[in-house]
């Protein structure tokens, strides 16, 4: 009897953990099925836009266009100033605390580099402010100092304008850097 009894509950335990094996191989399956056919669907959306979109612009350059030469200048056009914010920046310290507040404008080629001032105008503001600060107050009261100023300035602002331009003076964008406020304190 005890025999029997234990035979039973041998064969009801034994039971489950088949139909439980065969559940966890069929969920496993299942979702093996499942993320195959996700990640097909993936690749689908993954792949097919950048097959249609290469039909569809096929007729786009695919390089960054060159930018073109620049025009003859004309010496009799009337000249371009663009005016600048003002700069305030600390001096390199001599004598205590100096602050220099700059406002200048530039005169440039043409329209199209006032433009072109303007989309660079974040590191334009950066360089020279850096250039700036990195002055001493001795250094910019003379009016020599004030005109070698004005040439760094005049080549920071051609280096971020037209990087490819250097060594081509007479083709710089920025022809001359002017100073309508300079004051130092």
């Amino acid at each position: 009897m005890a025999k029997d009894a234990k035979a039973e509950a041998d064969g009801a335990g034994a039971a489950p953990p088949v139909k439980s094996k065969k559940k966890l191989l069929t969920i496993i399956i299942a979702i093996l099925v499942l993320v195959l056919g996700l990640g097909g669907v993936g690749a689908y959306f993954l792949l097919k836009p950048a097959a249609e979109y290469d039909e569809e612009y096929a007729d786009a350059p695919r390089e960054r266009p060159k930018p073109s030469k620049r025009k003859k200048v004309d010496h009799n056009a009337a000249p371009v100033y663009v005016a600048l914010e003002a700069f305030t920046v600390n001096l390199v310290p001599e004598n205590g605390d100096q602050y220099l507040q700059l406002i200048l404008s530039v005169e440039v080629e043409d329209a199209q580099v006032d433009e072109q001032l303007k989309q660079y105008m974040p590191k334009l503001r950066n360089d020279l402010t850096l250039l700036l600060s990195s002055k001493k107050a001795s250094d910019l009261i003379s009016s020599e100092g004030k005109t070698r100023l004005a040439a760094e300035i005049k080549e920071k602002m051609n280096d971020v304008l037209d990087p490819a331009g250097k060594g081509k003076k007479n083709d710089w964008p920025v022809k001359e850097v002017l100073f309508t406020s300079f004051i130092i304190q």
